[in-house]
């Protein structure tokens, strides 16, 4: 039992370091925008226009991915990547089925992604009100680092978990394959069974230390 706590344990303890010192750590820019479809002069909300709203709010999140607002994004902050790759690295997508996007970016350099965040929110907009010609779109809250500026990923101990896990699981293995192709004999039914022949004499286990305190 001591030696699967302490395989796991080093198992952990590796993929804890693993983590921590070899994979590059990611960090989030992230802003949320809300998607209005009131009505002109109205200041309450019937269940049709929230309805409205967040089918709207799906169609932006499609056309905020689109090269129609990434493109001006990499051309205003002349970034050294297609239209494919930083669609790759834009997640969008609207918070619990609401009329609220969120759009987040994660990369190893913060300070880099806040700044695409910013500039996206700053074009998607008007790009937006021009396409759809529906409804409207305001920034909620602006471009920011989240978890207070420290790494989304990777997380260290959920590597240490699943390494912890890992270490346990391979070493029940072995004592199974172990146990199981072990043809050696080790009681004096296991003889008489598996031979089939009576069982004449046991030769005792002595301990060496009474033995020669008996000589």
């Amino acid at each position: 039992m001591n030696g699967i706590l302490i395989v796991s344990l080093i198992f952990a303890a590796g993929a804890f370091v693993y983590s921590s010192f070899f994979i590059t750590k990611q960090y989030q820019a992230s802003a949320t925008l809300i998607v209005n479809n009131k009505a002109e002069g109205t200041t309450t909300y019937n269940t049709s226009e929230m309805n409205a709203a967040q089918g709207l709010a799906d169609v932006y999140s499609i056309i905020i991915k689109s090269d129609t607002v990434l493109q001006p994004v990499i051309d205003e902050l002349n970034l050294n990547m297609s239209y494919e790759k930083l669609k790759s690295l834009i997640t969008v997508s609207t918070v619990n089925s609401t009329q609220v996007i969120t759009i987040s970016m994660d990369h190893p350099d913060p300070e880099y992604a806040q700044k695409i965040i910013e500039e996206i929110i700053k074009i998607a907009p008007e790009i937006i009100k021009d396409k759809v010609e529906a409804g409207s779109v305001k920034v909620i809250s602006e471009s920011r680092i989240a978890n207070n500026g420290a790494p989304v990923s990777p997380s260290t101990k959920k590597y240490a978990l699943i390494g912890g896990l890992i270490g346990l699981v391979l070493t029940l293995i072995v004592i199974f394959v172990r146990e199981f192709t072990n043809n050696t004999f080790k009681t004096e039914d296991d003889i008489s069974r598996t031979l089939n022949i009576p069982l004449l004499g046991i030769i005792p286990s002595v301990d060496e230390k009474e033995f020669n305190k008996n000589v």
